[in-house]
């Protein structure tokens, strides 16, 4: 394994039609992988546009098994690229039961790791509860030959202890697919805090772990949601290495010197220096 990865990520505007999306992707997985990309990540959710704005049961026909049409193709394409592939999936686990599902997929196409999104919003125009049961593997980090790769997905961003657990297996690379923008039309002020707070949090948890962070997310206005693009990757010292446009779909290759991992953890031995023993409270959900 090099320790020099380079990084794709492929920041997309989603159509009504779920083939077009599949295909867009599939042409920015292939792009990324001309660019010298070994892991690609696409965001949440793309093969649609974003559906929980609203709670309607007919979009749970946009749902798959594991595996399915979205894995095999996206199999299909790490071979055929040589790359490792962070993928998203509205998966159909059962009748009745669905996950919001991020997949890892090494760069001989096999599906290496299944992550369901832990944390589920259910917030004006993210009514996510309504269609996704929440994740029951935990937090992992699996193996993509390229990297050990630690999947979470958009709301987890905002929760340390998934990036610290993701970390703890062993992640290089923590990957979230997103879906995230402004709801509402606020100011510019509070416009660029929002998206301030979402990026320094996840900056906070690359220095806090140790790790390379890469934040995926979608970009344009879908219904009320104006998605704010603007994926990026953050090194172990929590710098931006690079950062997607805020309007415009692109696809953004970063070269990632994972021997960041080993010196900067050197320097700052967060995880050797960590008080274990007195962290059983954080199984609570309040101190009294």
């Amino acid at each position: 394994m090099s320790d020099v990865l380079r990084v794709g990520l492929v920041q997309m505007r989603c159509s009504e039609d779920p083939e077009e999306n599949l295909a867009r992707a599939l042409a920015g997985v292939e792009q990324a992988a001309g660019r010298g990309a070994g892991l690609v990540c696409l965001q949440e959710l793309f093969r649609s546009r974003y559906f929980p704005q609203s709670e309607d049961p007919a979009h749970f026909e946009l749902a798959e098994p594991l595996p399915g049409p979205t894995s095999e193709a996206l199999s299909k394409a790490a071979v055929a690229h040589g790359v490792a592939i962070v993928g998203s999936v509205f998966e159909r686990r059962a009748a009745g039961v669905y996950h919001n599902t991020a997949i890892v997929l090494d760069a001989g196409g096999a599906l290496v790791g299944t992550y369901r999104k832990m944390h589920i919003p259910d917030d004006p125009l993210y009514y996510e509860k309504f269609y996704f049961t929440p994740g029951d593997l935990g937090f992992a980090a699996f193996d993509a030959r390229v990297a050990r790769v630690g999947p979470l997905v958009c709301w987890d961003q905002w929760f340390p202890e998934a990036a610290r657990l993701a970390a703890l297996a062993g992640a290089q690379v923590l990957v979230y697919p997103t879906a995230i923008g402004w709801q509402f039309d606020e100011s510019a002020e509070e416009d660029a805090a929002q998206h301030d707070a979402w990026e320094t949090v996840q900056r906070g948890h690359a220095i806090a772990n140790g790790v390379f962070v890469a934040a995926v997310n979608r970009v344009g206005r879908e219904g009320a949601i104006r998605f704010w693009g603007q994926s990026f990757v953050a090194d172990p010292q929590g710098r931006v290495l690079a950062r997607a446009s805020a309007d415009d779909e692109q696809v953004l290759v970063v070269e990632c010197d994972l021997g960041a991992i080993e010196r900067v953890r050197r320097a700052w031995p967060f995880l050797r220096d960590r008080r274990v023993d007195a962290f059983a409270d954080l199984q609570k959900r309040l101190r009294d």
